[in-house]
């Protein structure tokens, strides 16, 4: 009777339980049984590391072989068990030494020649392995994305047999030790849209706050170009933010160490579905939101997404998490995105355009308008119109401010946010509005006047002061004047 002990990882969300790898060999009629809630894939395993171990040239052992996989409470998913499966089976029959295996967590999937393939998730799973103080060995193709992170011991290997001369001290793999490359991300250019002063000083301030917009007016107006060119006016991403970025991406598609520093922009075509969007599934999985975590979620034509879709965006424009729960499982995801949203002013989309073809009636508009609900637009701090460009604005050459000098201002300002209060603008609770965001004697005068004559709820009147907090930090002002205070009211007229 022998026993093998190796460590793994689980993926549950973000998070990534240890999960140990019990391998006991017993005699009796020769059986191979994978216990511990396991799926499709890991009891498919049985196949995969019979074959690879054959390949190998190592003995597979006429047994009774136990895999247990604790937490026994615990769902198993993937072929990430069937390298720590292998090994368990090797050392349990003496084939590769016992001593040692406690110092390492293992992952990989095997193919039938015993080369290993990449594994989903291995960012995420380093994210949260890298206190265990052990080694990780991982397939080569997945070790780029899981040394990312800062003080991992990372061990690449391209084969079962690397693996095995490694434990057995014949030939030591080496740590994956490539350097992260320091460069700026390459984002398309502000520089580059024509006209829309209006609409670039809005997402101008957005950016400085963290706010969330909306954008109004006909087809070919340039909505979707500013928004797809709005990630370059952020702050560049900090190293904790680029690693929760990056492990979310880990989680869904793999992660490409070119895509370091960049902020995501996500923009779902508007027959998503809300699974699409919050994230779901039998096994929970990231959605646009989450994929979109520290940088954009772009919604072009708002008003065709299905209005159930579009409720579900509700609390994680709050709170800045989803949680989905299952019969059988329940995992939460980040979900701090900034939501820049462009929809058409009305039916035929020409509602206010010179060329006056527009022929849609007062119901029709307010029809259209009404499939977004009213809670839905408050949580949107800043609603603008993006009008027709004129003749001349067509023909001109693009002269505007570029992206680096924009971002630049937007930098100075989300500093001086950081430095007062600890968060951007947007994250500011009820109490930091009141501590932080008051106006002088005229913004609070005009104030007063916008709450009585718009109507505003106590949500909007609270938007309406971070928004104009961050007009005064663009502007280098300790106070909110009845400038900024006017420049924010009028950037809630269309969800009024």
């Amino acid at each position: 009777m022998a026993l093998a002990v190796l460590h793994s990882r689980a993926l549950a969300g973000m998070e990534a339980p240890e999960v140990a790898v019990e391998v006991h060999l017993a005699n009796g009629l020769p059986s191979f049984a994978i216990v511990g809630l396991p799926e499709a894939e890991v009891k498919e395993s049985k196949d995969r590391v019979r074959a690879a171990l054959q390949t190998a040239q190592f003995e597979f052992p006429a047994r009774r072989i136990t895999v247990n996989l604790a937490p026994a409470d615990l769902p198993k998913e993937s072929g990430r068990y069937d390298l720590p499966i292998a090994l368990g089976i090797l050392a349990a029959s003496g084939q590769i030494p016992l001593q040692g295996l406690d110092q390492y967590e293992v992952a990989g999937e095997l193919a039938l020649t015993g080369e290993l393939r990449p594994i989903r998730g291995a960012l995420a799973m380093m994210y949260k392995a890298r206190q265990s103080g052990r080694a990780f060995i991982l397939p080569q193709d997945s070790a780029k994305e899981a040394a990312l992170v800062r003080g991992a011991t990372v061990l690449p290997a391209a084969s079962l047999l690397q693996v095995c001369a490694h434990l057995a001290g014949r030939e030591l793999l080496v740590p994956h030790s490539e350097a992260i490359e320091d460069r700026s991300a390459d984002y398309a250019d502000f520089a580059e849209v024509k006209g829309q002063l209006q609409a670039k000083r809005a997402l101008e301030v957005a950016a400085a706050g963290g706010h969330s917009v909306l954008m109004s007016g006909p087809p070919g107006t340039g909505k979707s170009m500013l928004a797809s060119r709005f990630a370059g006016l952020l702050p560049p991403m900090s190293e904790d933010e680029a690693l929760e970025s990056a492990a979310i991406q880990s989680l869904s598609k793999g992660f490409h160490a070119n895509e370091w520093g960049r902020r995501p922009y996500r923009a779902p075509h508007h027959t998503a579905s809300g699974v699409a969007l919050v994230g779901g599934g039998g096994i929970p999985k990231p959605g646009e939101i989450s994929l979109a975590h520290h940088g954009v979620l772009f919604l072009d034509e708002l008003a065709e997404f299905d209005r159930k879709v579009l409720e579900v965006l509700r609390e994680p424009l709050e709170s800045g998490h989803i949680t989905i729960s299952r019969a059988a499982r329940q995992a939460e995801f980040p979900a701090r995105f900034q939501l820049i949203a462009a929809m058409n002013p009305c039916p035929c989309g020409y509602l206010g355009h010179p060329n006056g073809k527009c022929r849609c009636t007062p119901d029709q508009v307010s029809r259209y308008r009404g499939r977004l609900s009213g809670p839905l637009l408050d949580r949107i701090d800043i609603h603008i119109e993006v009008p027709a460009l004129s003749e001349d604005e067509l023909l001109s050459v693009p002269a505007g401010e570029s992206s680096v000098v924009i971002r630049g201002r937007v930098e100075v300002a989300r500093k001086r946010q950081l430095d007062r209060q600890g968060v951007s603008n947007h994250l500011l609770t009820s109490q930091q509005v009141e501590a932080y965001c008051q106006p002088d004697e005229a913004g609070g005068a005009l104030l007063k006047q916008a709450i009585a004559r718009l109507d505003l709820s106590a949500r909007a009147y609270h938007r309406i002061l971070k928004v104009a907090r961050s007009i005064a930090d663009l502007a280098a002002s300790e106070s909110i004047s009845s400038t900024h205070i006017a420049e924010a009211v009028q950037y809630r007229r269309l969800g009024l």
